[in-house]
């Protein structure tokens, strides 16, 4: 009986000692080159299954946001801009009235740019915060008329200047981060949304109908709490700065937007060269044609600027002493290019006009009674 109980741990024994060795040893041995070389080792190797280990790993939110917001934060800056007062009615003092708004560093010499809305634009004095707590007086240089960007200058260099990304490349429906800066203790603070659409036909004029003179063309987005960010850049989660949030007034109710960073830099481009002084003036108010407009009034062009009063009467779609009343423009006629440059859903009759300065001859291509022609105007 011992003898048998014997055999039977012995023949134990030997089945797990086989079933380690080919489960562990030889197929480890076989990655060792001196057995590899050997059949023996290969074909212990040929019905083992290897599992590979994986781990989950859980990203939150709030922190690949700062993450992705660092490289932008040294650029971002608060405005403080206060309104003169110097006068005292009795013995009570007027105190200034000051506004806590967001801007971003456009250059590494002091440029800061911001919306116009973020601070006050006239009669004020103005304050610049950095992201490192330094503090400098600033001075307004200019408001663009064509975006409403505003640009200070500040006495510093070697400034982090923000760096813009390419906004064409901006994909409808991803996330997107904005950044602001209008608290008391100068923090700069998130909100994150989605880019919700390109607005094609949004026009920064304060009415209903599009000015000759106002950028047309902005993002949209479903951010939270969109006046504190007024002024601030817009990224996207591989880090490009593709905007700047910006507000406008219409028929009594705010709109918010950001500006699409390839219109920024000509903008910017503009305010380096000392040229935004010298922006050029057409003169019209009008639509911009899109697909349905052109499939419901049967035109034969889908893009283009109609110009265009909901009164119809000419006198309030054409600025009077105008460079478009002195060129003989009319109520009606469609612009359907500048000096040979076709207006489109991407190159926009204001971004065209943004081109050329005061004082210089264009010729516009329109249709009139479906006529084309050509007509010369001086800027």
């Amino acid at each position: 009986m011992r003898k048998i109980f014997f055999i039977l741990i012995i023949i134990l024994v030997s089945a797990l000692s086989g079933i380690v060795a080919n489960q562990y040893i030889f197929p480890y041995l076989a990655t060792v080159k001196f057995f590899s070389r050997y059949s023996f080792f290969k074909k212990a190797t040929n019905d083992v299954t290897v599992i590979n280990k994986t781990e989950q790993v859980y990203v939150k939110d709030d922190t690949s946001v700062g993450k992705i917001a660092a490289p932008v934060i040294s650029s971002v800056v608060n405005i403080i801009s206060s309104e003169t007062v110097a006068e005292k009615k009795g013995q009570v003092a007027i105190l200034p009235i000051s506004k806590n708004g967001t801007g971003v560093i456009a250059t590494s010499d002091g440029l800061i740019m911001t919306y116009s809305s973020a601070i006050f634009p006239q009669n004020a004095s103005y304050k610049v915060i950095t992201n490192d707590n330094n503090v400098y007086d600033a001075t307004l240089l200019d408001i663009d008329s064509y975006s409403n960007l505003a640009f200070l200058k500040i006495n510093a260099s070697n400034l982090s200047a923000i760096s813009f990304g390419n906004s064409d490349d901006a994909i409808i429906g991803e996330r997107v981060i904005a950044i602001g800066n209008t608290s008391g203790i100068y923090n700069s603070f998130f909100a994150t949304g989605i880019l919700n659409k390109f607005n094609y036909e949004y026009n920064l004029s304060d009415k209903t109908i599009a000015s000759s003179e106002k950028m047309e063309g902005v993002f949209e987005t479903d951010l939270i709490r969109k006046a504190d960010f007024v002024g601030g850049p817009l990224i996207d989660y591989s880090g490009q700065t593709i905007g700047l949030t910006g507000e406008n007034d219409r028929d009594g109710k705010t709109f918010f937007f950001q500006i699409p960073s390839s219109k920024i830099k000509n903008v910017l481009n503009k305010e380096i060269n000392k040229t935004i002084a010298n922006n050029s003036v057409l003169g019209i108010y009008y639509l911009p044609i899109t697909k349905t407009y052109a499939l419901l009034n049967n035109l034969t062009v889908q893009n283009g600027a109609v110009i265009y009063s909901p009164s119809t009467q000419q006198g309030l779609a054409i600025i009077a002493n105008s460079p478009a009343a002195s060129a003989g423009l009319k109520l009606g006629d469609i612009i359907i290019a500048i000096s040979g440059d076709k207006i489109t859903d991407n190159q926009t009759l204001p971004d065209l006009l943004y081109k050329h300065n005061k004082g210089e001859k264009i010729e516009l291509t329109i249709l009139r009674n479906s006529q084309e022609m050509k007509i010369s105007v001086q800027l």
